[in-house]
């Protein structure tokens, strides 16, 4: 059999991009990012590499982290909740689905949160929107400007109604910095879906999508069905959600740093101001 072929490549060294078709090389996909160097897909990443290549070096300080899911409903699917919360921790290496600490992204200081889709799909459940909520808090109290990387397919099932309580929770807590003149920039990442774009995913001053992240509040076929139309090419995906007006731009991963940086200097108060610059 002819190498090349999909099923013979080995998975720990190649990956074949979804997109494109191309075939791989890991160590040089991850030395780009993890973006096809072909046609610039932009795979999905974890979030600690996420946090990385948007922090400076070293600056990274991680908060609540002791924040752990409990059981609130006993829910039981497949799997009971506590087994599949577990799976979900080896699987990702982190202790729920979102990662939140205090940073510096081009030399101003920030409180960063950024989330994990490898964790049951990125769901926000109560762990996820008590972090983001302290996120919001400590950046009120120091007067430092809040980012969040959105990855979720929206509230997690098994937390029931304590999940979507999440989503008026955290409203609530990124409005108050939006009332103190605080700057929060939301950047949102394939995908971002559901109940964490319906609440603080779509509130921030600046809001930043990477190239095709597919963006919306439902599925496309659940949303075609519920209006009855056929919906456009590229309904959903960042492009076509910027064109319509509901983000800023579509910034590229090799760009973000540099994209969050410029913003963070542009709103900087000047010597004597506590206020940004919104």
């Amino acid at each position: 059999m002819p190498f090349g072929r999909r099923k013979d490549l080995p998975s720990h060294l190649w990956t074949q991009c979804p997109d494109c078709g191309e075939t791989l090389f890991n160590k040089q996909l991850v030395r780009n990012m993890n973006v096809c160097p072909k046609c610039e897909h932009h795979f999905k990443i974890g979030a600690r590499e996420r946090i990385e290549l948007l922090t400076d070096k070293g600056s990274f300080e991680e908060r609540d982290a002791d924040l752990l899911s409990g059981d609130p409903l006993s829910f039981v699917d497949s799997k009971p909740y506590p087994q599949r919360i577990e799976a979900a921790r080896v699987r990702s290496g982190a202790a729920d689905a979102v990662l939140t600490g205090t940073a510096a992204i081009g030399g101003t200081t920030v409180e960063l949160a950024v989330m994990d889709f490898d964790f049951i799909g990125g769901s926000m459940g109560s762990v996820v929107g008590e972090k983001i909520t302290r996120a919001a808090e400590r950046a009120l109290a120091s007067r430092a400007p809040l980012v969040i990387v959105t990855a979720s397919g929206g509230a997690r099932m098994q937390e029931g109604t304590l999940a979507l309580m999440q989503m008026a929770k955290t409203v609530a807590a990124v409005a108050r910095l939006g009332d103190s003149g605080i700057p929060f920039i939301s950047v949102l990442t394939d995908p971002t879906t559901g109940g964490v774009l319906a609440s603080f995913g779509s509130l921030g001053d600046i809001v930043l999508a990477e190239p095709k992240a597919y963006i919306g509040f439902s599925g496309a076929r659940v949303t075609d069905q519920t209006i009855g139309e056929r919906l456009p090419a590229g309904f959903q995906r960042a492009e076509f959600v910027r064109d319509h007006g509901f983000i800023d731009q579509v910034v590229p991963r090799a760009q973000l740093k540099e994209r969050i940086a410029f913003f963070l200097a542009a709103l900087r108060p000047t010597a004597g101001e506590t206020r940004w610059s919104l």
